[in-house]
């Protein structure tokens, strides 16, 4: 998604992370990878146990959950699924 982010963002998309890392932790992180959008502290995992991304112990499980602008859930895969995959059901739903 980060190398994609222009692409979203033509389809008026927002993209986010959300970690339960701290804000430092966060800073360092998006600046080793060089990302280009947010990532949101989530130190409770509230955000991730409300998604469904919870995992064992302290860790979540990456997933991409796609939330329309009324705030329904559209899409949600565990895992990293190309951005190809999410373009298209984002082109998809703004279609319907």
């Amino acid at each position: 998604m980060r190398d994609d982010r222009e692409k979203f963002e033509t389809l008026d998309v927002q993209i986010l992370g959300v970690n339960p890392g701290t804000l430092s932790s966060h800073e360092r992180f998006a600046r080793k990878h060089g990302f280009n959008f947010p990532l949101l502290v989530d130190e409770d995992r509230s955000v991730a146990k409300a998604y469904g991304a919870a995992g064992l112990l302290r860790g979540i499980q990456r997933t991409v959950v796609i939330v329309d602008k009324e705030g329904v859930v559209r899409y949600v895969k565990k895992g990293m699924p190309k951005d190809e995959e999410l373009l298209k059901v984002v082109k998809d739903l703004q279609a319907s």
